[in-house]
């Protein structure tokens, strides 16, 4: 997607050799009305799946996941929670996530009441590194009984392999701007 590799050089922030900054319009200040066409530009990738749930991991892929959802028809967005809330009563699919950009681990739950056996559901992130929050989503959904029927990343950092790790088992993945590395401060596009 060009627009957003655009905003990518315009505005990010390449720090060392595999990290990328774009707090200042996707995870730390939200530019709405351009992850509104970032959301378009997932249904148009994912068209001819049928889905009825969005699945994202807190905080991050929040937003992503519902301006996707308009696109979608309104599917139902869950997100996976990184801490055991003392609201969280209910039993829950939990699987193991390492976090590249914090260097912490951490389990991310569901409750077992929002993914159910039958649903389709489609997994949006923001960042995909080495596909560690992909697949531990896809194991919560697979726990669950349902489907995965796609994974979608805003930003892929393909030198990191895990868009590779995920269409080996089968997923598909679409990233809407890959990057192929980023040296000396220069992101290089795919």
């Amino acid at each position: 997607m060009q627009a957003l590799k655009n905003r990518i050089i315009k505005d990010g922030v390449a720090i060392g050799t595999e990290i990328l900054k774009v707090d200042s319009f996707l995870n730390h200040q939200i530019d709405v009305e351009f992850l509104s066409e970032l959301g378009k530009e997932f249904k148009n990738r994912f068209k001819d799946k049928e889905i009825n749930k969005i699945l994202t991991v807190e905080a991050s892929g929040i937003a992503i996941a519902c301006m996707a959802a308009e696109y979608f028809g309104n599917p139902l967005v869950v997100f996976a929670k990184k801490t055991s809330p003392n609201t969280m009563t209910d039993e829950f699919y939990g699987a193991e996530v390492k976090s590249f950009t914090k260097g912490t681990t951490s389990i991310v739950r569901v409750s077992k009441k929002y993914i159910e056996k039958g649903d389709k559901i489609l997994i949006l992130d923001d960042f995909l590194a080495h596909g560690e929050a992909a697949m531990g989503m896809a194991e919560l959904v697979e726990m669950g009984g349902a489907e995965v029927v796609g994974i979608g990343a805003v930003i892929e950092k393909q030198f990191q392999g895990g868009s590779k790790k995920l269409k080996e088992k089968g997923y598909q993945v679409e990233s809407l701007a890959v990057i192929q590395s980023i040296n000396d401060g220069i992101i290089n596009f795919i």
